[in-house]
């Protein structure tokens, strides 16, 4: 089968993670994608595990391998106006630009969607933001952790009671909003498919933090009140709680619909008593009577460790999970049986693991296996191909160089 995206060229004028992101699953899906990148590499590419607290002496940039698969690369300082007229001539030859470029750094350069839709109009424009493309916070930079995480609410609400504010793990948000700008961007090309011309599509890091944090955003919304948080010493629903073994680790219940749970719980845990317990006996009463349900659980759960207690609650389907760390989440089997890490052959790194995309087709192969490009490695080619002549082409590699 012909991939979905083949023949569509994009432009990927980005760094760091969410829009080379976007740009990744793009190219998994068969677009042709050129990210644009400063000739020295960006600061994501050179990104070690060391860097980020690991013993590891892996050399690169592990999640940039992951963002960045199956690109070409183009070298350009856009300091230089050759490099900014080539950039152009680039983009005439594309169907998409992605970017995370700040609106006046883009008009600077003429590379604002305006200024390349007046000469382009097929040309389908995407573009991240902090805060979105208008108003007093339009060119303010921002990551993931502020705009995704801190203003969303997010991180005020997602703590323990009492517990200081939460702390977000790198590229939470932003593999988030890389979703919604593909979405954005398939809707665009199907529009455009069907007659229409290209269009602008905006994608900000604060909307994603609502987005992700909808049910109770809309709650907000909808009472003018901020939701409480969740007190696992008196939950609203013991039954969605986590609780600690004896070896000190965690494990979580989810049975949302407690009710329908309940029999077989009190079965599984061996004190079928509780069910009978008129404290217990419904959610209503449960709820009324979580502290002393809870203490009751913390007891039973500490008299057993983790894996002694997965044994025991594996043996009906009722719905829980071990709190894992993420060295053991990755060993997962159904994890890794049912193809959610991949294998990359690398020309510099060699043979290594990293995450699959996210989505899967059934008549198109989502490897994510391709390899992220080596810094610069394909300037002349496409410069070439788009039209530069020689001489600037010798000029931006030996820039880039």
């Amino acid at each position: 089968m012909t991939a979905p995206l083949a023949g569509i060229k994009v432009v990927e004028i980005a760094s760091f993670v969410a829009v080379p992101a976007a740009g990744a699953l793009l190219a998994d899906m068969g677009a042709e994608v050129v990210k644009v990148e400063v000739p020295w590499g960006e600061v994501y590419r050179h990104a070690s595990p060391k860097l980020a607290g690991f013993d590891s002496d892996f050399p690169g940039g592990a999640p940039y391998q992951m963002d960045n698969r199956g690109k070409r690369s183009l070298g350009l300082d856009l300091a230089l106006p050759q490099a900014q007229d080539a950039l152009r001539k680039v983009i005439t030859g594309a169907d998409v630009v992605i970017t995370n470029v700040l609106p006046a750094r883009l008009e600077k350069y003429g590379l604002d969607p305006e200024t390349l839709r007046r000469s382009q109009p097929s040309l389908i424009f995407a573009r991240l933001s902090g805060y979105g493309p208008q108003g007093d916070r339009a060119n303010d930079p921002a990551f993931d952790y502020t705009a995704f995480w801190s203003l969303s609410g997010l991180m005020d609400h997602l703590r323990d009671l009492d517990a200081p504010p939460g702390w977000m793990r790198p590229g939470v948000g932003d593999h988030s909003a890389a979703m919604a700008m593909v979405t954005g961007i398939l809707g665009a090309l199907r529009v455009r498919d069907q007659g229409g011309e290209g269009q602008i599509i905006d994608v900000a890091l604060q909307q994603i933090g609502h987005y992700i944090n909808g049910n109770d955003t809309a709650n907000a919304l909808a009472t003018g009140e901020t939701p409480p948080r969740h007190d696992r010493k008196a939950p609203r629903n013991p039954l969605w709680n986590h609780y600690q073994t004896r070896d000190g680790r965690w494990l979580f219940l989810v049975m949302i619909e407690a009710d329908r749970y309940w029999p077989t719980f009190t079965k599984l845990i061996e004190r079928p008593d509780l069910a009978t317990d008129e404290r217990f006996a419904n959610a209503v009463e449960r709820f009324r009577n979580s502290r002393a349900l809870v203490e009751i659980l913390d007891a039973l759960f500490a008299e057993r460790t983790l894996a002694e207690w997965e044994e025991a609650l594996d043996r009906d389907r009722i719905i829980w999970a071990p709190v894992r760390t993420l060295a053991e989440a990755i060993r997962d089997p159904n994890a890794n049986e049912s193809g959610m890490f991949v294998t990359v052959d690398h020309p510099e790194f060699g043979r290594f693991k990293t995450v699959a995309p996210p989505f899967r087709m059934s008549d198109h192969a989502m490897t994510g296996d391709a390899p992220a490009p080596l810094l610069a490695v394909d300037t002349a080619d496409v410069l070439a191909e788009a039209g530069v002549d020689d001489e600037t082409i010798a000029l931006i590699v030996s820039s880039s160089s």
